[in-house]
C-alpha cells in the first residue's frame, strides 16, 4: 500500500526531523501539529499544519487538535471499498496513509508525584483516537508509536513507496499494546484507592526473556511496573543473567533483609532461609547467618540491607553464591566481586518495598489477588499468655524468629538465638514435624533458642517438641480451639509463649 501522505504528532519527538525529513525527500506530504510541526519546520521540511486541514484551530490548551473527520476519515478510509473512496472524493478529504503518534506521558508523570490536575492533563485523547483509527484500518494505514520502528517503515517507504502487509500488520498489533497499556495506566491511576477493584487491568512491558523458565522445558519472561523498591528495579553490575528461579530466590532474599532495621544478611535457598543473622557490622552479620546453615548456604542468594563493603565481599567470595543484593557495593567491594565471572551482583535504588504492593498467582481460568505480606508489625498488639514472662533480650529474638519465619514457607517454624537463626523447619504438611525439623537442622543450638510459628499450635505436641528441645520461648498467632491446652503445655514446662493475633501463611 503506498505511502503519499503521512501525519505527525508526538510528544516524544525523538527522531521526528530524520524521520520527516526522509518522508519528505520521498515524495510523501507531511501533516503536523503544534511542537511537532515546529520540529519539523525547524530542521527545513515543509509540514502542513492539521488546522489548515481541518479549517478549525487548535483550542482549550491544546486538548482539542486532531479531533475532526477531515482527521478521521481520511485515516478510516479503507482503501479496498469503493464507497469509501468516493466518499472521500465527495467530502472533498485526502487519505492518510501513515500515521506517526505517541501518546503524553502519563505513566512517567504519576511516577513523579505530580499533581493530580498535572496528571489529568496527561490522560491523552487525541493520540489514542488515532492510533486506534490508524490500527483498526492497517489494511490501509501504517502506524507508527514507537521510534525503534522508524528505520523499518523509512526503509520499505523509500525502496518501494510504501509498507507491506505483514509490517502493517506488526504495527497495529505493536499500536494496540501501547494504547491497551495506556488505558491500563490511567484506569489503574483512578482505582488506586481501590484496594481490589472490580475490574482488573494489567499491561506491563515485557523487559527480558529469560533462558526458561524454572525447568529447561518452560519459556518465561519478566514483565515489569516500574514500581519504586520493586526487585525489577534493580540494576545489574556484573555477573550472568538472570534466570527465572534467580529473581524469585532474589526477590524473596530481597524482601527478608530489609525487613529487619539493624545490618542483616539473609541467605536464602529456593526462597527459603537458609540462615539469616543481624549484627553490629555486615562482615559479623554475614558470617552468623552462614554458620545458620553453610551446607544450605552453597548455591545460595545473598542479600543485605546495608552497601556491601570489601571485607564481607572478600567472605562472601569464600562460598559459592548464585547472586548478591544490596542498596548498594562500595568500589573495592564491586572489584571483588566481579572477580567470579558469573556471580551475579545486583544494586538496588531503594531498601523499600513497593508501596501498595499486590501479589498475583494464577490459578487454571483466571488470577488470585491479595495484598502483599508486607509492613510493619503490630508488635504493640503482642500479648503474653504463659505465668513465664520473656525478657527485653528474650523478646527481641521472638521478634527476630517472627520476622523471619514470616518469609519462611508454611507450614514453618523458625528457631533463633542471639538475632541468629538456628533451625529452619519448612513446607512441612504437619507443624509439629516442622518443630522436629527446625530442632533437627539447629544441630547442638536448640537448647536456649526461642521458636517462631507462622500459625497456631492446634495440639499440645509442636509446644512439647520445642521444650525437649530445651526451647525457652515460642511466639504463635494463636486462635487454635485448643489454645488453652497449648497454653497449659508451656506453663507446664516453663516455657514462655507470645500470641502475636497475626498469621504468616506463605504457600
Amino acid at each position: 500500500m503506498p505511502v503519499r501522505r503521512a501525519l505527525i504528532s508526538c510528544f516524544d519527538k525523538t527522531g521526528v526531523a530524520e524521520l520527516a525529513a526522509a518522508l519528505s525527500a520521498a515524495d510523501v506530504q507531511i501533516l503536523s501539529t503544534g511542537s511537532t510541526a515546529g520540529v519539523i519546520r525547524d530542521a527545513g521540511v515543509e509540514v502542513t499544519e492539521v488546522a489548515d486541514v481541518t479549517g478549525f484551530p487548535e483550542c482549550l490548551d491544546g486538548r482539542v487538535k486532531t479531533l475532526h473527520p477531515r482527521i478521521h476519515a481520511g485515516i478510516l478510509a479503507d482503501r479496498h471499498v469503493e464507497q469509501h473512496l468516493a466518499q472521500l472524493d465527495e467530502l472533498e478529504v485526502g487519505p492518510i496513509d501513515l500515521v506517526v503518534v505517541n501518546l503524553y506521558p502519563f505513566r512517567d508523570t504519576v511516577a513523579a508525584g505530580a499533581a493530580e490536575a498535572d496528571v489529568v492533563e496527561m490522560i491523552d485523547i487525541g493520540g489514542p483516537t488515532m492510533v486506534r483509527a490508524a490500527a483498526k484500518n492497517h489494511r490501509s494505514v501504517g502506524i507508527l508509536v514507537d521510534p525503534a520502528d522508524y528505520d523499518e517503515a523509512l526503509a520499505q517507504i523509500t525502496e518501494q513507496g510504501g509498507l507491506t502487509d505483514d509490517l502493517r500488520r506488526r504495527l497495529a498489533s505493536s499500536a494496540f499494546q501501547h494504547t491497551a497499556a495506556y488505558d491500563a495506566a490511567v484506569a489503574a491511576w483512578f482505582q488506586r484507592d481501590e484496594p481490589l477493584p472490580e475490574q482488573l487491568s494489567i499491561a506491563l512491558p515485557r523487559t527480558a526473556v529469560l533462558r526458561y523458565g524454572e525447568n529447561p522445558h518452560q519459556a518465561a519472561a519478566l514483565y515489569t511496573d516500574g514500581a519504586v523498591g520493586g526487585l525489577a528495579a534493580a540494576e545489574q553490575l556484573g555477573g550472568k543473567e538472570l534466570s527465572y528461579n534467580n529473581l524469585l530466590d532474589t526477590d524473596a532474599a530481597w524482601g527478608m533483609a530489609i525487613d529487619l532495621d539493624e545490618p542483616c544478611v539473609a541467605i536464602i535457598k529456593h526462597t527459603n532461609p537458609a540462615g539469616m543473622a543481624v549484627a553490629a557490622d555486615l562482615t559479623t552479620a554475614y558470617e552468623r547467618a552462614l554458620e545458620g546453615d553453610p551446607v544450605s548456604a552453597f548455591g545460595g542468594i545473598v542479600a543485605s540491607n546495608r552497601p556491601i563493603d570489601v571485607q564481607t565481599a572478600e567472605r562472601i567470595l569464600q562460598v559459592f553464591t548464585e547472586v548478591v543484593i544490596a542498596p548498594g557495593f562500595e568500589e573495592e567491594a564491586l572489584e571483588v566481586l566481579r572477580t567470579k565471572a558469573n556471580l551475579r551482583i545486583l544494586s538496588m535504588p531503594s531498601a523499600l518495598r513497593p508501596a501498595g504492593a499486590w501479589q498475583v498467582r494464577s490459578v487454571a481460568g483466571g488470577l488470585l489477588v491479595q495484598d502483599a505480606d508486607v509492613g510493619d508489625e503490630p508488635w504493640d498488639e503482642w500479648r503474653v499468655v504463659t505465668s513465664t514472662q520473656p525478657g527485653e533480650e528474650t523478646l527481641a529474638d521472638l521478634r527476630f524468629a517472627w520476622t523471619v519465619c514470616k518469609h519462611t514457607k508454611s507450614n514453618a517454624i523458625v528457631l533463633a538465638r542471639d538475632r541468629q537463626l538456628v533451625g529452619v523447619g519448612a513446607g512441612q504438611m504437619s507443624r509439629v514435624d516442622s518443630v522436629r525439623l527446625a530442632v533437627e537442622r539447629s544441630g547442638d543450638r536448640h537448647t536456649g533458642a526461642v521458636l517462631a510459628s507462622d500459625a497456631f499450635f492446634p495440639f499440645r505436641d509442636g509446644p512439647d517438641a520445642a521444650a525437649a528441645a530445651g526451647v525457652t520461648a515460642i511466639v504463635q498467632p494463636g486462635g487454635s480451639v485448643r489454645d488453652e491446652e497449648v497454653v497449659a503445655a508451656a506453663d507446664e514446662h516453663g516455657i514462655a509463649m507470645v500470641f502475636t493475633g497475626r498469621r504468616h501463611f506463605r504457600h
